[in-house]
């Protein structure tokens, strides 16, 4: 199928089902992040998920993928990002299987309904308000600074839409973990699994994967680390698998 490419955008092979992407290097690719989010959820054959803040629906083509998940959606509120998601989902034929939907992470559980999903992932911007914020780039800006919504926010709306035992999937920072663990448990999101991820295995985690389930008992387990790099430029054979290389 021929999908047309708007000037500045360039298609990347995902290296999964000989699935592409459409992505705007002048906006913002998708990182290791999402990658990595994509491997650590669970989604049963069957279920539904909602990936909110979806980009360009780099995390339900993943999930496609790697899972036989009946109907994946994706939610974006910049319709540039929403419009390269869409041509991605038709080029790799996705679509009765992955949707994407514009609009707003805090007005989510009203566009899609309470409890329609068995489990909702997320990969938010990871700065606080506008902390550290220089660029001018909104795009870039909106993807890594609260701009348009909180982590409140994105919990809120997270234990709306999932049904009762229902499984959130997210990665941020660690430096974050202590406020985000007291976020989750405010809305009833109890944390059942964590991974560190750290660059190297010298260096300090830069990122952690956490499952949390809508209403379950009070119990936390805490996987392996994650090494990313054995030596620069050389992944762990685990991050290969992610990847599907």
């Amino acid at each position: 199928m021929t999908i047309k490419l708007n000037p500045g955008e360039r298609l990347d092979d995902l290296q999964r089902n000989h699935f592409q992407i459409i992505q705007d290097p002048g906006r913002f690719c998708f990182g290791m992040d999402a990658v990595l989010l994509s491997g650590f959820a669970k989604i049963k054959p069957g279920e539904r998920a909602l990936d909110l803040g979806s980009g360009n629906g780099i995390i339900p083509i993943l999930l496609a993928a790697k899972t036989e998940a009946a109907y994946l959606a994706g939610l974006e509120i910049q319709p540039e990002n929403v419009d390269m998601a869409k041509r991605s989902i038709a080029l790799n034929g996705l679509q009765e299987r992955v949707f994407m939907t514009e609009g707003d992470i805090r007005e989510a559980s009203g566009l899609f309904g309470a409890a329609s999903f068995d489990a909702v992932t997320c990969n938010p911007p990871y700065m606080p308000g506008k902390h550290g914020l220089t660029s001018q780039d909104m795009p870039r800006a909106i993807a890594r600074h609260e701009i348009l919504c909180t982590f409140e926010d994105v919990a809120r709306e997270t234990a709306k839409l999932l049904r009762p035992g229902g499984k959130f999937y997210l990665v941020h920072r660690p430096f974050r973990l202590a406020e985000i663990m007291n976020t989750l448990l405010s809305y009833k999101l109890e944390p059942k699994r964590m991974r560190l991820v750290y660059p190297f295995v010298d260096q300090e985690p830069n990122m952690v994967l956490l499952e949390a389930s809508r209403g379950g008992n009070s119990h936390l387990r805490v996987e392996p680390p994650l090494i990313v790099y054995r030596k620069p430029g050389v992944y762990m054979p685990e991050i290969y698998e992610v990847y599907g290389y």
